[in-house]
């Protein structure tokens, strides 16, 4: 307001302020959010994986999960219970992942799941960080001598309900003045079998879950070929709902654990070994030194700690259950650490 005289406060006013923000901030009480709530209550993680992924999350005979997806959840589980096995798998189709996300049913998705804008701003959701960097490709029989994506011109192509593929299948043919005919499919089991079948020449998806897919295939992986041609991005993320930055929080800095715990040559059994030699910051972070941190989190000073004994670091996890100690052998590529020309690495924890 013209002629209006703005009151500078006094020095003894703003002294006061600022005893009074001070105080605040010193009695402020330390709320963990209500996922961590909830997990903490039940003693319980619930984790939605996909149904049938191998590499990734697959059921054995036994009752017992396994894969990459399934590690990150032992993990979390350690850090945040201090047991790795205090996990409860929810086997989810890609169509029925995020309204369980919604619902409750889980407090985090482990599902081969994008990282998007839309699925971020519409659905509500959080991608905390990057699980997996992957691609989508196309998988053919080896016997239809199908080499290039050209060739699919006017033919179906098997795709999952539910995914971001099929706009990605639609986008790619059209910028390229191609025409093609989406099939599309409820899982991926059932996709290798019209492509079997012969109701489809060819099925897209992520490549990796395309080399799952075709381990699965009768014939075998030499019966069907991955074209090298990939036509998106794809930042598999573990995903949680959007209301709790808190627990989101949690559930990236505890895959930032994993991913320095490799970067700095600490294992799940040299663990307690190593420690000293590693270096004073990632000592603090596994010896639980950052208290402040832990407790304003609200989870165990040695979280870190507890997520790489129970899955091992992030190469670990990956070389067990998609690299050269899997039946998939899935060459890293991106997934490696920055300082071997990927593009893992952790953000500084202090």
């Amino acid at each position: 307001m013209i002629g209006h005289k703005t009151r500078v406060p006094s020095k003894a006013f703003s002294a006061l302020l600022a005893t009074v923000i001070a105080a605040a901030v010193i009695v402020a009480p330390v709320y963990a959010g209500r996922v961590l709530d909830a997990v903490k209550a039940r003693d319980r993680l619930y984790c939605g994986v996909g149904e049938a992924i191998p590499g990734f999350s697959e059921r054995e005979a036994n009752g017992k999960w396994r894969g990459f997806d399934v590690d990150f959840c032992h993990a979390l589980a350690a850090a945040v219970l201090g047991d790795g096995d205090k996990v409860q798998f929810v086997p989810l189709t890609a169509s029925m992942r995020f309204p369980a996300l919604q619902l409750g049913q889980i407090d985090v998705l482990t599902r081969h799941t994008s990282w998007t804008l839309e699925r971020e701003a519409v659905l509500k959701v959080q991608f905390p960080a990057v699980l997996f960097y992957d691609s989508q490709a196309f998988l053919v029989p080896t016997k239809s001598g199908i080499n290039t994506i050209a060739e699919l011109n006017g033919g179906s192509v098997c795709v999952e309900k539910g995914t971001t593929s099929l706009l990605n299948l639609k986008d790619y043919f059209i910028a390229r003045g191609l025409s093609v005919n989406p099939l599309v499919i409820d899982s991926p089991a059932e996709m290798i079998a019209a492509l079997i079948e012969g109701r489809c020449a060819a099925c897209t998806g992520d490549a990796s879950q395309l080399f799952a897919m075709r381990l699965q295939a009768s014939g075998g992986a030499s019966a069907f070929n991955i074209l090298p041609e990939l036509i998106s991005k794809e930042p598999l993320c573990p995903v949680v709902w959007g209301g709790d930055s808190e627990w989101a929080t949690i559930v990236r800095w505890v895959l930032y654990a994993l991913i320095q715990a490799e970067e700095t040559g600490v294992t799940r059994d040299n663990l307690h070994s190593t420690i000293p030699e590693k270096g004073l910051r990632i000592s603090r972070i596994l010896r639980g030194e950052q208290g402040k941190v832990a407790k304003a989190m609200g989870i165990p000073t040695d979280w870190a700690v507890r997520a790489v004994k129970a899955a091992g670091n992030y190469g670990e996890m990956y070389e067990r259950n998609l690299g050269r100690g899997s039946p998939l052998k899935i060459e890293r590529g991106l997934n490696r650490l920055w300082t071997d020309g990927g593009l893992m690495y952790a953000p500084p924890f202090e």
